[in-house]
């Protein structure tokens, strides 16, 4: 990786101590869209990355149910959210619901469902920002109220909210919250990693 295959808009906020493909340190998780559709077409490719996520025994566990803009299901999707966060998704292009199902196949309990399904999501959301989408992840929103709305079976866990759409410039969102719309630095990795025991 060099230095020039950062964007400059995030080499401003983000230097890797150590060699990793550059299209990790690009993905962040802008809030600015333009408020334009986005056809299934634009939409598969997202999907088409999630699908060959790594999961245990193949499961494949994830699903996620979505609601294109200007369409009967957005309302469903765009009243789960806080009002923060109807702030700015009402730019989205489509807005998603991630599931992980608790079961595998032969009905015994899936252990690393969520883990998996979190692969999954990676997977969205590396394409879409390679693809100069926003992709922005979310858990500000009614989870209890999603299961039941979105008439969602018992022995699937909700886990988050995506919004997707085509970028703008950061002034297109309320000005309370153009000062967020910057790429987030990370902490070092001597604090989440132990060799041996947990410390």
């Amino acid at each position: 990786m060099t230095a020039s295959e950062i964007s400059p808009e995030v080499a401003q906020m983000r230097t890797p101590d150590h060699e990793v493909q550059s299209y990790l340190i690009n993905r962040w998780s802008p809030r600015s869209m333009t408020g334009e559709s986005m056809s299934e077409e634009e939409l598969a490719p997202l999907f088409e990355a999630a699908r060959w996520s790594p999961s245990s025994y193949n499961a494949q566990p994830w699903k996620f149910l979505y609601a294109h803009r200007d369409t009967p299901e957005w309302d469903l999707f765009y009243n789960l959210m806080v009002e923060f966060n109807q702030m700015w998704t009402k730019n989205a292009s489509v807005l998603l619901v991630v599931l992980s199902k608790k079961t595998s196949d032969n009905g015994h309990s899936n252990q690393t469902h969520s883990f998996d399904t979190g692969a999954a999501w990676m997977s969205l959301a590396l394409e879409g920002s390679a693809r100069g989408l926003v992709v922005h992840g979310m858990s500000g929103f009614d989870y209890e109220k999603a299961q039941k709305t979105l008439e969602i079976p018992e022995d699937y866990q909700v886990e988050a909210m995506i919004a997707v759409g085509k970028r703008a410039p950061k002034e297109a969102l309320p000005e309370a919250i153009q000062e967020r719309e910057l790429p987030s630095n990370r902490k070092p990795i001597t604090t989440f990693t132990s060799q041996g025991k947990f410390q």
